[in-house]
Parts: structure tokens; sequence; C-alpha cells
């Protein structure tokens, strides 16, 4: 049978568990974000070079693309959020997608303090098993202790 400071340190082990879990899992929403601002970033990278008339290929999905003329460099839609978009100029789509940019980078930054605030709980844990096991190892001594003098 397990003794109470056996018990209480499976239970700090499996909330170490669950942070890391939690960590990773907004680690992997820090890249997810940084793919979005990836993409934003090729798109404003061809509004710049873009012009009317310019022949673009564009994706179909599942690899396939077709070649399109772009009529007017001037009709960009730009989604603002919510399943909706707007018809913009080139100036303004580039101005609308910057503003995406910002936003997902204040979004990194919000997910960065979780993990930081995780990160400190998990140091605190970790800190609290180690104090446990020091005080169990150092009841087993004077355990061990008091039985050689019984004898």
């Amino acid at each position: 049978m397990m003794g109470g400071g056996q018990q209480q340190l499976q239970q700090l082990s499996q909330e170490l568990q669950m942070i890391e879990g939690e960590i990773e899992e907004l680690e992997g929403e820090i890249e997810r974000i940084n793919q979005e601002k990836a993409d934003i970033d090729d798109a404003m990278e061809a509004i710049e070079l873009l012009e009317s008339d310019s022949t673009v290929q564009v994706p179909l999905g599942g690899g396939a693309y077709v070649r399109a003329e772009v009529q007017d460099i001037d009709e960009i839609i730009v989604k603002i959020g919510a399943d909706y978009a707007l018809e913009q100029d080139q100036e303004e789509a580039a101005d609308a997608l910057e503003l995406k940019k910002e936003s997902l980078d204040d979004q990194i930054e919000e997910v960065r303090e979780q993990i930081s605030e995780l990160e400190s709980e998990s140091e605190r844990l970790e800190a609290q098993a180690q104090q446990m096991q020091q005080q169990m190892q150092q009841q087993q001594m004077q355990q061990m202790q008091q039985e050689g003098q019984d004898e």
C-alpha cells in the first residue's frame, strides 16, 4: 500500500504531465499562427508584385492549379473575419493584411504569456516534489537509525 507521501508525489507527477501537455498544445498554436503570418506575407508580396493583366496560377486544392489572368489588381477580396470579406484596392488590401498580422502577433504574445504561467506553475510543482522526496528520504533514514538503535 502506498503511503500518503507517495500518493502526493504521484499526484504531483500527473499534474506536471498535464501542464507539459498544455504547453505542447500552446506551442503548436504558436506554430499555426506563425504559418498564418507566413501565408499573409506571401499574399502581401503577391499584391505588391502583381499588376492588372498578369497571369497567375490559382490553386484549386489537392495540388491542382489553373492559369488565370488578373483582370483588375484593384479588385482584391480580403476576408475581414466572421465569414465576411471586402473588395479592396491594392493599398487597402495590403493595409488590411498588415492589420491581420498585427492581430496575430498579439495572439502569439497572449499564448506566450500562458506558456510562461504554465512553466512557472510547473517549476513550483517540481520544487514541491523535490522537497517531498527529500523529506521522505530523511524519514526513511530516521526510521532505519531508530530500528538500528532498537536492536
